[in-house]
C-alpha cells in the first residue's frame, strides 16, 4: 500500500510522548501566575487527540509514571478516546512529562520538565506486542529517537510498520534540549526521514539535518524524489512547499489572533491527515491542517484547543482565505 492508501485507512498507530501541561490564565506570566489551566499534552498525544476530533482512529504507544500525573495522562487519553492499550505504566524514578508554557506570544517562556523522562522508557517489547495489521498508517515525531531505549524501540516500530506495509508519517520536531548532541540528532533523525513516507518539518528541521539552514530546501527536495511520496517543508508565517510526485505546491496561512504559538505543528498534522484521510487533494489537504494550526495557537490548551471536524468547517466558511504560498 502506498502511503496514500495507508493514510485513508484512517487507523493510526502513533508513537510517542504523552504529558500534562500547565498553564497561566489570564496570559499572565508563569512567575506571576496564580492561577494555572491543565490539559493533556506531549507532541503525539495531542496529534493523536487532533485525529480523533476529526473522526479517525488513534492509539498510542508509550509509558507514563505510576503516579498521580501518569494517571492523569491515561485518564485524559480515555476522555478523547485515544486507545490506550500500548501505554505501559512504569515503576521506578522516571516520570512522566510536565510542561509550563505561557498562553502568551510576546516574551512567550516555556519550561519542559524531561529529566529522566518516563516515555523514553520505552522498549522493544512495547512495539513488538502491537498488532500493526489492524491498523493503517504510523505516526511519530522526532523526540522518540532521542534517548535509549526509546530510540531502538521506535526504530523497531517502523521496521514492523513496513513489514505490515503501513505508510510511515514523520513529524521531524527536533528539540535539542532531548539530544546528547546536534550530531547525533542530525545523524538518526537523518535515518528516520529515510525510512519515512510522510515527512513533515520546518526550513530549520530540515536545515539542521542537512548540515546548514541554507541546505534544507534542498534535502527537502531530495527526500521526496529519493525515498519519500509527501515532504511538508514549513516556513512559519510565510506557509510552507509540498513536494509529491515532481511537484512543488505552495500554500499560505490563515492568519488569526494567536494567544500562543504552541501546539500548532500538532494540529496541522492531525487536520493534513484527515484531510488525506478523506481522499481531499494535497493542496486542500495542507490548508486545511494550516486552518487547523491556525485554530490551536488562538486558544489556549493543545489538546483542548484541537478543532473537531465541525469547528474546522467553520472556521473555514468565516475566515478571508489564506495568504499566498511562499515564492521560491
Amino acid at each position: 500500500m502506498n502511503a496514500l492508501e495507508g493514510i485513508k485507512g484512517g487507523k493510526f498507530i502513533v508513537v510517542g510522548r504523552v504529558g500534562m501541561d500547565l498553564s497561566p490564565t489570564d496570559r499572565a506570566q508563569t512567575e506571576k501566575a496564580t492561577e494555572m489551566m491543565v490539559a493533556m499534552g506531549g507532541s503525539s498525544a495531542n496529534i493523536a487527540a487532533g485525529l480523533v476530533k476529526l473522526g479517525l482512529q488513534a492509539d498510542l504507544v508509550t509509558c507514563v509514571s505510576d503516579d498521580a500525573v501518569g494517571r492523569y495522562c491515561l485518564n485524559q487519553l480515555d476522555n478523547y478516546s485515544v486507545g490506550r492499550a500500548h501505554v505501559r505504566t512504569i515503576q521506578g524514578e522516571e516520570r512522566t512529562s510536565l510542561a509550563v508554557y505561557e498562553t502568551r506570544v510576546e516574551d512567550h517562556q516555556s519550561v519542559i520538565y524531561r529529566n529522566n523522562a518516563a516515555d523514553f522508557q520505552m522498549s522493544l517489547k512495547d512495539v513488538e506486542t502491537v498488532d500493526y495489521s489492524q491498523f493503517t498508517a504510523l505516526i511519530t515525531a522526532g523526540t522518540v529517537f532521542a534517548v535509549e531505549p526509546s530510540r531502538t524501540a521506535a526504530f523497531r516500530a517502523f521496521e514492523l510498520a513496513k513489514e505490515a506495509n503501513l505508510p510511515i508519517i514523520f513529524d521531524v520536531d527536533y528539540r535539542p534540549y532531548s539530544w546528547p548532541s546536534p550530531q547525533v540528532a542530525a545523524e538518526v533523525l537523518s535515518r528516520a526521514g529515510d525510512m519515512s513516507d510522510v515527512i513533515v518539518g520546518n526550513d530549520e528541521e530540515f536545515g539542521f539535518m542537512a548540515g546548514g539552514i541554507d541546505k534544507g530546501l534542498a534535502k527537502a527536495r531530495a527526500l521526496a524524489s529519493k525515498s519519500a511520496d509527501i515532504v511538508v517543508y514549513k516556513l512559519g508565517q510565510h506557509g510552507a512547499i509540498t513536494f509529491s510526485g515532481g511537484a512543488e505546491i505552495p500554500t499560505g496561512i490563515f492568519p488569526v489572533e494567536a494567544v500562543k504559538p504552541t501546539g500548532a505543528g500538532d494540529s496541522f498534522m492531525a487536520g493534513f491527515m484527515a484531510a488525506l484521510s478523506q481522499g481531499r487533494d494535497l493542496k486542500q489537504a495542507i490548508l486545511r491542517g494550516s486552518a487547523c494550526a491556525s485554530i490551536v495557537v488562538a486558544q489556549p490548551g493543545c489538546a483542548p484547543a484541537m478543532p473537531d471536524t465541525d469547528q474546522l468547517e467553520t472556521f473555514l466558511l468565516d475566515h478571508p482565505g489564506p495568504t499566498p504560498g511562499p515564492t521560491q
